[in-house]
């Protein structure tokens, strides 16, 4: 999902909306301006995602993605209460009752783990891991060994939602990882409607440069700002000696790509960016779709059942580093959705690798096909019918991300919030880090939307996305004396963010997506 046309939509939207000049705060040359012609507004962006990005709806109440998709008439998909599937560490599927046993456990200590964050963040310490709770947590439920063990392994899973490790992610900051209450819901039929869409409002009114590689963004001292009349400037890798001049410029580049160009910037970003964009974590989620000629692993009797939709292999000793996996049935998709297709989900050393591999070779190729097929191998091959002569048991197709070799992508997925010894990097404050990549450098002109700038209850996900580009376009409109803007639709929390409460014992969390639009 390109977040720079959603940002641009939202711009469009607002600006051809009739507002009264009365008194709004704003520098002079911009009411000057405004009166002799719109703003130049430069939205650098890292692209589009395609179909093999966001697969999830985050939050489902006053949800502007959501509506837009029931707006399209978009497929989506509940996941059904039927436990997910469960491999034990010898490849034995686990009973009904002791998978939902530990699936149980695991959801409940992440419960409490969120209400600990959300109510006591300041005891929390700044090195303590999420992995740190539960091992705490199943001493104390007085869990037996086989029992903690398999919830340990379980809990790993955890990683896909983050895009990082579980023994990384922050129990201080846990609470950044809520997200709008409702649950979530599986996209069935792809984002391309909701892109389609947003690209055939923008694309006429914009001059969309494509594979144009930004090097240099120059922008004005304050000072500057309030007497020139070119603000700020943008220098490509087509023409380094010719630039672009503008009147504003927002960043929807992801963090990754912030991190690894912020000597782009001249001057130099203020201290508190620098620090929030060194401090927030950038995940790295992969997935891997393979497709067989048929759902070898349904009988003719699980048709007519509601089906799992996940599976988990937790810390095989029957393959060599003994990475946990976890899937997604497409088979479980509704109709005409459905289709023989398992989609794995990948974070940390499993992902590097998975990506190296692929990355080596022609996604047109039969070794592309054989080599990800060989590597999943292991793990399909435990499901049920599995008969190794059979055709219907081949992948027939193959595709995986990545994400981490991807420049444009930050070489990564989207923002976490990891663990950190503060006697090595100081205090670290994610949310204040978050509230100063929202606020910008407005005085320069410059402003910074994208999943990473999003409403804390939003972060990592295309809905954020959405929202931090409206607020920005919000931002801009009432610096050229556009007051009491309005939009269509929905807004998600303040502009200054805040905690969600944790109700009733219950939580939604992010699913794995992104970070062009988790």
């Amino acid at each position: 999902m390109s977040k720079a046309l959603q940002d641009y939509a939202h711009f469009k939207a607002l600006s051809n909306q009739e507002s009264p000049e009365n008194g709004h705060s704003g520098t002079m040359l911009r009411r000057i301006l405004a009166k002799g012609h719109k703003p130049r507004i430069c939205v650098v962006g890292a692209g589009v995602a395609g179909l093999s990005g966001p697969n999830w709806i985050h939050g489902l109440q006053e949800n502007p993605i959501l509506d837009l998709a029931r707006e399209l008439e978009d497929a989506l998909m509940d996941i059904p209460e039927v436990k997910p599937t469960v491999y034990d560490k010898d490849g034995r599927l686990l009973s009904v009752q002791d998978g939902r046993h530990c699936s149980k456990l695991m959801w409940e200590i992440i419960e409490e783990a969120f209400k600990h964050s959300d109510q006591g963040a300041d005891s929390i310490p700044q090195n303590q891991s999420l992995l740190d709770f539960f091992k705490v947590k199943l001493k104390e439920k007085d869990i037996p060994a086989p029992t903690a063990e398999r919830v340990l392994n379980l809990c790993q899973s955890w990683g896909d939602y983050i895009g990082g490790d579980i023994d990384r992610q922050s129990l201080k900051y846990l609470w950044l990882e809520e997200t709008i209450d409702g649950g979530n819901v599986f996209l069935a039929s792809t984002y391309r409607a909701i892109l389609d869409r947003i690209t055939n409002d923008v694309l006429p009114h914009v001059n969309l440069q494509i594979s144009t590689k930004v090097t240099f963004i120059g922008t004005s001292t304050p000072e500057e700002s309030a007497t020139t009349t070119v603000p700020v400037t943008v220098t490509t890798s087509q023409n380094e000696t010719a630039h672009f001049d503008f009147d504003e410029i927002v960043m929807t580049a992801p963090l990754g790509w912030l991190k690894r160009n912020t000597n782009a910037f001249q001057p130099n970003l203020p201290k508190p960016l620098q620090t929030a964009i060194k401090n927030i974590s950038y995940g790295a989620l992969e997935k891997v779709y393979l497709t067989f000629p048929s759902a070898f692993w349904l009988s003719p009797a699980d048709h007519q059942k509601p089906k799992p939709f996940f599976n988990h292999w937790l810390a095989p000793s029957y393959t060599p580093h003994h990475w946990a996996v976890e899937c997604a049935f497409l088979s479980s998709l509704p109709a005409p959705q459905s289709h023989p297709t398992l989609l794995f989900y990948m974070h940390g050393a499993l992902a590097t690798h998975v990506t190296t591999l692929a990355s080596k070779l022609n996604p047109t190729t039969p070794e592309y096909l054989t080599t990800l097929s060989d590597f999943f191998k292991p793990y399909y091959s435990l499901l049920p019918n599995y008969d190794p002569a059979a055709p219907a048991c081949s992948p027939s197709h193959a595709l995986a991300t990545n994400w981490q070799n991807d420049e444009f992508a930050g070489r990564g997925s989207y923002s976490n919030f990891q663990i950190s010894d503060p006697e090595v990097v100081g205090k670290v404050e994610f949310d204040k880090d978050i509230e100063a990549l929202r606020k910008g450098v407005p005085e320069r002109r410059l402003w910074f939307a994208g999943e990473h700038t999003a409403p804390f209850i939003a972060l990592g996900t295309v809905t954020g996305a959405w929202c931090s580009g409206e607020g920005v376009a919000k931002r801009i409109l009432r610096a050229y004396w556009v007051n009491d803007v309005v939009v269509p639709g929905v807004e998600i929390g303040d502009e200054a963010g805040g905690k969600m409460g944790v109700e009733e014992g219950k939580v939604a969390v992010k699913r794995g997506g992104t970070g062009l639009g988790a």
